[in-house]
This record gives C-alpha cells, structure tokens and sequence, in this order.
C-alpha cells in the first residue's frame, strides 16, 4: 500500500501541528520544514479545515492550530478522508476490467484482506500515538537508554 502525497502532506501537517500545540503555525512553516510546495500544501490545509481538524486564524497574526486533541485525531479516518481511493491493483476498480483474471483470480481477495488490516492498525492509532517524544539536552528521548551496538577496541 502507498499513500497518496496529498495524504502523507496531511500526516506531516498534522504532526506538525500537534508538536506546536503552544503556538500558531503557518503553511510556510510547515512547507519550509518539509521542502513541499507551499501551493499543494494550502490544499491539504483547506480539506484539514474543512474537514474540522485544523482551525485557521485570519489576520496579522493568525495561523494554523489543531481544532481538536490529538488524542481525538484518528489516523485511519484521516487515511481515509485524504485518499482518493484504495485501488491498491486494477481489479479494485470496477470502472476498469482490462485484467483477464478479474473475478476468477484469488489475489483479488487476499489484496483486500491485506486493505482491511492496514486500516483496522490505522484505526487503532491516533495523532497522540504518533507524535515524536520529547527529547531531552542530549538527543535522547526520554525514557529511553541508548543501545550500544559495538565498542572500538584499542
């Protein structure tokens, strides 16, 4: 399964967002991080508005927030909202039958079963799962002993 760039830009802005829960954020902010045009990236923002994810502040000193928790954010509904479709092969399709094992082949079905699983995870997730941990002076995340894989000898 690929997601879609309009839906890894909305992940990311999302990400974004949560981690900067104390101040607005602007789609330049946010296009300037991840080297993404700005342009795709007002499209993403409009469908995270519209969808009532992100609430957007007009004016001098407006900017972007989250419009809920992110503990209420659900990973698999806003794959869902953002993909246009999860034709992962042809015969997903049913406006196209150019494959001659279409309807005999049992791959088709596998491939959905393998569809379902990747969303029922995704639902299982919210923005607060996947946001990056605090990390302290040093680098570390917090919580976390570094692992040593080897050690030079001299």
């Amino acid at each position: 399964m690929r997601l879609t760039s309009f839906t890894d830009y909305t992940l990311r802005s999302l990400i974004y967002l949560g981690m900067n829960r104390d101040r607005l954020a602007t789609i330049q902010d946010i296009a300037d991080l991840h080297k993404i045009s700005k342009n795709h990236l007002t499209k993403v923002i409009h469908q995270l508005g519209a969808s009532g994810l992100v609430e957007t502040v007009r004016g001098r000193n407006g900017g972007l927030r989250l419009a809920r928790e992110p503990e209420d954010i659900n990973i698999g509904a806003v794959v869902r909202q953002s993909e246009p479709d999860f034709f992962i092969a042809e015969c997903f399709d049913q406006s196209r039958h150019d494959c001659i094992f279409t309807g005999a082949c049992a791959l088709q079905h596998k491939l959905g079963e393998a569809m379902r699983a990747f969303l029922t995870v995704l639902d299982s997730v919210t923005l607060a799962d996947v946001l990056p941990r605090p990390r302290s002076a040093m680098g570390q995340a917090l919580h976390e002993q570094p692992v040593v894989l080897h050690r030079l000898l001299k």
